[in-house]
């Protein structure tokens, strides 16, 4: 079965303060989407990485693709003017009989087992959504009031939101549009699917503020 890896490396740099979009940005001398793609190309050596590229930046996206372990496994796609619409871009590459993972280019430290057993559950299950328990108290907002939630309960989502091939597509394709979806899991719901969880991990952090991008350095640096 064909193994893909959307990576959506779309989004600004406008909460880091920076330039250029924050899947640019460098970590340890690397963009941050260096090391996303590099992660899916060691998981599995028959994968392919389609890149999900916003237009105004695709020459500094294929100058990165072109230096990742193995670039000839690498594609790229331009993205939408939503996540949704540049995860269907990406999909339009991606075969019926396969498993896919949808990941947010700027979650960079992401690691090899992780991306395995979410490709190895969708496999026997057809889904596989990465989370990690919520550690702090969650409060429910109600016009001017609140009311606590039993954080037990509360599962933060991460990706690479991974399924089979069919099911991924039957649902972008019955889907009017992206308006009231967050991720890949929702989408799959709207059409009927139950989605399955699995364990992510805390170390997955999605790169948004400067503080992310001191705290990944530290997290890299620890692994090395």
């Amino acid at each position: 079965m064909n193994k893909y890896a959307v990576i959506v490396a779309g989004g600004s740099g406008s909460r880091m303060g920076a330039p250029v979009p924050k899947q640019f940005l460098l970590l340890e001398g690397k963009p941050l989407l260096w090391y996303s793609i590099n992660i899916f190309l060691a998981a599995y050596d028959e994968l392919s990485v389609i890149l999900v590229v916003p237009a105004g930046h695709w020459e500094v996206a294929k100058d990165i693709a072109a230096s990742v372990a193995e670039p000839g496994r690498v594609r790229m796609v331009e993205g939408g003017e939503t996540r949704f619409l540049s995860v269907r871009n990406g999909l339009r590459l991606v075969e019926r009989e396969s498993v896919v993972g949808v990941h947010d280019g700027v979650r960079c430290l992401a690691s090899v087992g992780l991306v395995r057993r979410c490709f190895e559950q969708a496999i026997r299950l057809g889904s596989a959504i990465p989370v990690v328990d919520c550690k702090d108290s969650v409060r429910w907002v109600e016009g001017e009031g609140s009311r606590p939630l039993d954080r037990s309960r509360i599962r933060l989502v991460q990706t690479p939101q991974t399924f089979l091939g069919g099911v991924l597509l039957d649902a972008f394709g019955a889907a009017a549009d992206g308006g009231a979806f967050t991720d890949e899991a929702t989408v799959v719901e709207a059409a009927g699917r139950t989605v399955h969880l699995v364990e992510g991990e805390v170390s997955n952090i999605k790169i948004t503020t400067p503080d992310d991008l001191v705290l990944a350095a530290e997290m890299l640096r620890w692994r090395l």
